[in-house]
């Protein structure tokens, strides 16, 4: 394989991933490994390092570049592992010049990092590319950065400040990936409920979601990536409502279920907006569930501030729910907050995430019997509409390719797949 990618993290890097795997095998590298970084968390950074060592014994002659937030915030901490050739940027990362110069002049010894100051960056382009490896499901980036300042979050250190892809440019690249034969699209960025508040006219996110579904009509499943639901704008909220090609999943930034630590962490939302938003969306659209990051052993939290977060997963009825464990990280106002000790924050975090997939086992028990449509993505597994993972396993009916989007009755559950049976054959698309 001449370029390899090690993604880790958010969708946001996966998409950007697809970028750099295209720019860099336009420019003619070969034997390269690129290693996209994440840095939400101290095991985030623990996990970086330790592909970017099994990349090296797997794949001793090639060259390593690493990239990505956790390179962009600590830079020095990568370039001094001897199996890194290379620490490049957040931004120079998907910029064709950067992989055209490696190709061009190799790999310079003396100049192992090149990593610019992210808050010099203003613009964020709209990387056209012409699809993804798996050919079911492409992750579109329509925002980087953030501006706020959550005291928990370097993120802002790794991605700058919020930049807007302009709605043309993410409209045409939609509109390329449904040509090719996509069937879904999901849309991602750091804060994607900011978008628009740097372009002309300070548009919101729903313009952008109903510009995309009014002049792409071949998107048939289009996703949201996780939104801040404060931010929501009563477009937006109205296309979650009544447009069936949006499909009824929303992740969301919620973090904790206790105001005073939401206070603490510097979030601009309170438990009531919370259970507010959850249960409006609800009532207008009743299929719709929810997912959530959240976090256990927040620096103060108490026993009873942590019980109303395990209480918030029933009280927002949360499906999806993604646990951090709270890890301090350096120069965040979080980090010289006093801290919770480490073996409460992991036994906190074991009983929110006991409660979530107990969450999780009821909602797929509750979709047994129900006629599902599936997008096909690998080995008969896919995802319905609600984002279950799902099998179609019997009927008769296997191999089904990737991409074709069937009907299929669920019949059980193993673990935390759904299993069903196709009551009608894929749909298939043509691909470019």
């Amino acid at each position: 394989m001449s370029v390899e990618l090690v993604t880790l993290g958010c969708r946001l890097n996966t998409s950007e991933s697809e970028t750099m795997r295209e720019q860099a095998a336009a420019a003619g590298l070969d034997d390269v490994v690129i290693v996209n970084t994440c840095a939400v968390t101290a095991e985030a950074v623990r996990q970086a390092r330790q592909a970017i060592r099994r990349t090296r014994r797997e794949r001793p002659d090639a060259r390593i570049v690493v990239t990505g937030c956790a390179a962009q915030i600590e830079p020095e901490t990568f370039a001094a592992m001897t199996e890194v050739d290379l620490v490049l940027g957040n931004d120079a990362k998907l910029e064709a010049a950067s992989w055209g110069a490696i190709a061009a002049f190799g790999i310079d010894a003396s100049e192992k990092v090149k990593v610019n100051d992210i808050f010099s960056v203003r613009e964020t382009a709209g990387h056209l590319i012409a699809g993804f490896e798996a050919r079911t499901r492409a992750f579109v980036q329509v925002q980087n950065g953030c501006d706020h300042r959550c005291t928990f979050c370097v993120i802002p250190y790794g991605r700058g400040a919020s930049r807007s892809v302009p709605a043309g440019v993410a409209v045409e690249q939609i509109r390329r990936l449904a040509d090719g034969g996509y069937r879904e699209v999901v849309l991602t960025g750091v804060d994607i409920t900011s978008w628009g508040h740097d372009l002309p006219g300070t548009p919101r996110l729903g313009r952008l979601v109903g510009a995309i579904l009014r002049e792409v009509p071949g998107v048939e499943r289009l996703r949201i990536s996780s939104i801040d639901q404060i931010e929501t704008d009563p477009e937006l909220i109205d296309l979650i409502a009544s447009e069936p090609r949006l499909m009824p999943h929303l992740h969301l930034s919620l973090q904790s279920g206790d105001d005073m630590i939401l206070k603490r962490m510097k979030r601009r939302h309170s438990r009531d907006d919370a259970l507010r938003f959850c249960t409006d969306m609800r009532a207008r659209r009743p299929d719709l569930v929810f997912g959530a990051d959240l976090i256990a052993g927040f620096p103060t939290e108490t026993e009873a501030m942590f019980q109303n977060t395990i209480d918030l997963v029933a009280d927002c009825g949360l499906t999806f729910t993604h646990v951090f464990p709270f890890s301090p990280r350096p120069g965040t106002p979080a980090a010289r907050m006093p801290q919770v000790a480490r073996a409460e924050v992991k036994d906190r975090a074991a009983r929110l995430r006991a409660v979530g997939e107990a969450a999780l086992a009821a909602h797929l028990d509750s979709r047994i019997g129900a006629v599902e449509q599936v997008l096909i993505e690998k080995d008969d597994v896919g995802h319905t509409e609600q984002f279950a993972a799902i099998r179609v396993a019997a009927g008769g009916v296997s191999n089904l390719p990737p991409g074709d989007v069937v009907a299929a009755r669920v019949i059980g559950r193993d673990g935390t797949v759904l299993i069903a049976e196709a009551t009608t054959p894929g749909q298939s698309k043509d691909r470019a």
